[in-house]
């Protein structure tokens, strides 16, 4: 079936076309071209950019449910890809209104523009609350995207690249978004009126295997006065351990956490062997989950938001974080010794583990709140404690 435009004056130059057959019209805006990817949206009302650019949403075409988009324009501050030349982030993106115009001190360029710069395939003039419903019913939707100025389409070869195109199970993303050279990280959090700023990282050594991953991750750790060195995501387990981190960390990242685990998981197996603290971030929680012996399901509609309930059950606290994943540990499949910590309070998945006896921990969402809630960082205090009851040094506050 064709879902016509819900207006009468402008022409159609985008299109979403569904696996199932489903063509949704559009006005097209950013980049020109044909995409294929999966469909999911996200509830956040604001962050816009560092979901565009967050490495774990490559393979994906992301319909936003907030109506607004474009007003706080764009800037090189908010983004999340590591590379600054690399595009990274999601294939597309679905707009309810046409990208607003910029209306905010911090702005550097139109959002229209920046999009186009990045390569994003985006389209407006859709309901976004139908598509979202359709996602919830149907599950997570493999598609076409589509934009094209003069408004001509081969629509039957659209839908036999969407029909074709394999999906992201069994998909190893990581190597489209990896560092390809390990390199060091020293930039703090910003402050407001201030940017951001450099430290000097002598307390203590972190190193992260890059699976795809956010800039304010490697940030918290800076600003907890840490020595960060991300290294690519095949690195081996020896190499990093010749580096004589004081704890490893495993980064979000896109794609399905088994195809990636092939090579990952061996690396991660020797770093839990090793006895030195390990933290884990989405793809590296869902990874450190298979390297102890669980498993990873895919998701009906996913998890993609800054308004996700969930529970600690180390301190009974309920926080309100970010989530972006379409794959989940199956929290009964983790092996004794492996505790569940967290779980989401919308459905009751997994969304952290510990072992017992061990300073090896991991959590589904991201706690570094880029976008979305703060309520989370003290994850980041907690692994650097980890660190330095190894070290026999004095704990820091979780909360500061």
């Amino acid at each position: 079936m064709t879902t016509p435009a819900p207006w009468t004056k402008t022409k159609t130059t985008a299109l979403l076309v569904l696996a199932d057959g489903t063509v949704i019209e559009g006005v097209g805006a950013g980049a020109t071209g044909a995409v294929e990817a999966e469909v999911c949206f996200n509830t956040a009302i604001t962050g816009y950019q560092e979901i565009l650019t967050d490495p774990s949403y490559a393979g994906q075409i992301v319909t936003f449910t907030f109506p607004h988009i474009g007003n706080v324009g764009a800037n090189d501050d908010d983004v999340e890809t590591l590379d600054m030349e690399k595009t990274g982030g999601v294939a597309g993106a679905i707009f309810k209104e046409p990208v607003t115009d910029p209306s905010n001190y911090r702005s550097a360029s139109h959002f229209n523009d920046w999009m186009t710069s990045r390569g994003i395939i985006a389209l407006h003039g859709i309901d976004t609350r139908a598509l979202t419903a359709h996602i919830r019913e149907t599950g997570l939707a493999n598609a076409v995207i589509a934009h094209e100025p003069s408004g001509e389409f081969d629509i039957d070869a659209l839908k036999k690249r969407a029909a074709n195109w394999s999906g992201l199970e069994g998909t190893d993303l990581a190597p489209g978004v990896t560092s390809s050279a390990q390199n060091e990280w020293s930039q703090k959090p910003w402050v407001w009126d201030e940017g951001y700023s450099d430290t000097d990282g002598k307390a203590h050594h972190i190193v992260a295997m890059d699976f795809g991953v956010k800039r304010n991750i490697l940030r918290l750790f800076a600003g907890l006065d840490c020595k960060v060195t991300v290294v690519p995501a095949s690195t081996s387990a020896d190499d990093i351990l010749a580096l004589k981190p004081d704890g490893i960390f495993l980064s979000n990242g896109p794609g399905d956490p088994a195809a990636t685990g092939d090579y990952a998981v061996p690396a991660i197996q020797g770093f839990i062997e090793s006895g030195l603290p390990i933290f884990g971030i989405c793809l590296g929680h869902q990874m450190l989950a298979l390297a102890l012996g669980g498993k990873t399901v895919k998701m009906h509609q996913g998890h993609h938001g800054a308004n996700h309930p969930v529970k600690d059950h180390t301190t009974g606290k309920v926080e309100i974080v970010s989530m972006n994943h379409g794959f989940a540990v199956d929290g009964e499949s983790l092996p004794a010794g492996v505790e569940e910590t967290h779980i989401s309070l919308f459905d009751g998945t997994n969304c952290g583990l510990r072992v017992t006896g061990k300073p090896v921990f991991g959590v589904q969402h991201h706690p570094e709140a880029s976008p979305g809630p703060q309520d989370s960082h003290y994850l980041f205090r907690r692994f650097v404690n980890l660190i330095r009851q190894t070290k026999g040094e004095a704990a820091l506050a979780e909360s500061a």
